[in-house]
């Protein structure tokens, strides 16, 4: 389900009520839990938190128009999804979080590369997201993605 949107407000009020819920809440613990200031804003037909053009102003290395992109929520055709960079950048941190996985819930992980699937919306971890949000700073971040371009 792809959903075009002008603005935050704009996507929130294209997707159904329980989603919208979701989302809201989704985007309450990240903003509360992000150790950095992160611009929020619709990229990518997401709603995404990417670094300010003043701390990276190279942009996205394959599209420099794009900002550089470190979390997104997304409500997808069957899913909620968070596209979370820090799981694709580090193993250390994917393991962690696939290790804390079941301490909060007791079905398998749906994980990709970046992207965590909630297909079931009532048993979103949000405890688990928050402490997620907290465990790469900006700098550290911007680093990774130079060091993986160069």
């Amino acid at each position: 389900m792809r959903i075009q949107a002008e603005s935050v407000n704009h996507y929130l009020q294209q997707v159904p009520e329980d989603r919208r819920l979701v989302l809201e809440k989704l985007r309450q613990v990240i903003t509360e839990h992000l150790p950095d200031r992160y611009e929020e804003k619709i990229q990518y037909d997401m709603i995404t938190y990417v670094v300010p053009r003043e701390k990276f102003p190279a942009g996205y290395h394959c599209n420099p128009e794009d900002d550089l992109a470190f979390i997104s929520i997304a409500s997808q055709k069957h899913h909620i999804a968070i596209y979370h960079n820090g799981i694709y950048l580090w193993d250390e941190i994917r393991d962690w979080f696939l290790e804390e996985y079941p301490k909060h819930l007791t079905t398998k992980p749906d994980v990709g590369k970046a992207c965590i699937r909630f297909k079931n919306m009532k048993t979103i971890p949000y405890n688990l997201i928050g402490q997620l949000c907290q465990k790469v700073r900006m700098e550290a971040f911007i680093q990774r993605y130079q060091e993986r371009q160069a």
